[in-house]
C-alpha cells in the first residue's frame, strides 16, 4: 500500500502515464464526458468530493504548467475562481468560453468527475515536466 500521495489507483496510474502537454479535466458532476475520453468517477454524493478537494490532491502529485477555466467562472462562481487562483499560485491560467471548454475536453486523457454541484467548477490541467 502507498504511504502517501494519490491513493486512487486510477488517478495514480493516469498521473504516471502523463507526458508533457497531456491534459486532464477535473469536472463538476454535470460536465458531459465526450465519447472516447476515459471517465474516472469519484463522485459520492452531491458536493462530495468537491472540485477544490480533488484539485488540491492533484496539485500535490502533478507538475502543472497551465490551467484552463471557463471564463464564466469569473462571474458565476467567484468563490471557486478565487480558490483555484490561490491553489495554483503562479501557474498561468487560460480562459475560454464554456462551450470552448467542452470542446477542448475532447482532447483530455481523462476526465475526473467530482461531486461538485456549483456552476463552472471545471478545469483543464496541462501537464508539465519536473526537469
Amino acid at each position: 500500500m502507498k504511504k502517501k500521495g494519490m491513493l486512487n489507483s486510477h488517478i495514480s496510474k493516469l498521473l504516471s502515464d502523463l507526458g508533457h502537454t497531456d491534459q486532464i479535466v477535473i469536472a463538476d458532476a454535470g460536465l458531459p464526458v465526450p465519447e472516447g475520453v476515459k471517465k474516472i468517477d469519484v463522485a459520492l454524493t452531491p458536493g462530495t468530493p468537491s472540485f477544490i478537494e480533488v484539485l488540491n490532491a492533484l496539485i500535490d502529485d502533478m507538475v502543472i504548467e497551465e490551467v484552463t477555466l471557463a471564463q464564466e467562472i469569473k462571474v458565476d462562481n467567484t468563490e471557486k475562481h478565487k480558490q483555484v487562483k490561490e491553489l495554483i499560485n503562479d501557474t498561468p491560467i487560460t480562459y475560454v468560453t464554456h462551450e470552448q471548454f467542452k470542446s477542448l475536453s475532447k482532447q483530455a486523457k481523462a476526465i475526473i468527475r467530482t461531486g461538485e454541484t456549483t456552476p463552472y467548477a471545471n478545469c483543464i490541467l496541462r501537464s508539465g515536466v519536473f526537469f
